[in-house]
């Protein structure tokens, strides 16, 4: 199955390529286009890959009723131990090297 995202993949692989080789053309067979090209090569590789063997959909469920519980008691300061205030202008404490 070739979603819209993966045909527009496809066709930014081609103007990719098609740029790359405009470098080559004007700057040579330099590393830095070789490394270029291998990397283009290996993206369309990949995309090949991921077309033919897709990974499971993962759909992450939200609910908006979702309530998520803040106690109001004081938290263990112990879990702050060696923290910076940074950000707060000042320091309460000393500083933790």
């Amino acid at each position: 199955m070739i979603t819209a995202e993966m045909k527009e993949l496809h066709r930014s692989i081609g103007v990719l390529r098609h740029h790359i080789l405009t470098l080559k053309s004007h700057y040579g067979d330099v590393d830095a286009v070789r490394r270029m090209t291998n990397d283009l090569d290996r993206l369309e590789i990949d995309l090949h890959d991921f077309e033919h063997a897709p990974p499971p959909v993962v759909r992450a469920v939200v609910s908006k009723d979702e309530v998520v519980y803040v106690p109001d008691s004081k938290s263990d300061e112990a879990a702050w131990l060696g923290a910076q205030d940074e950000g707060l202008g000042f320091h309460s404490r000393e500083r933790t090297k």
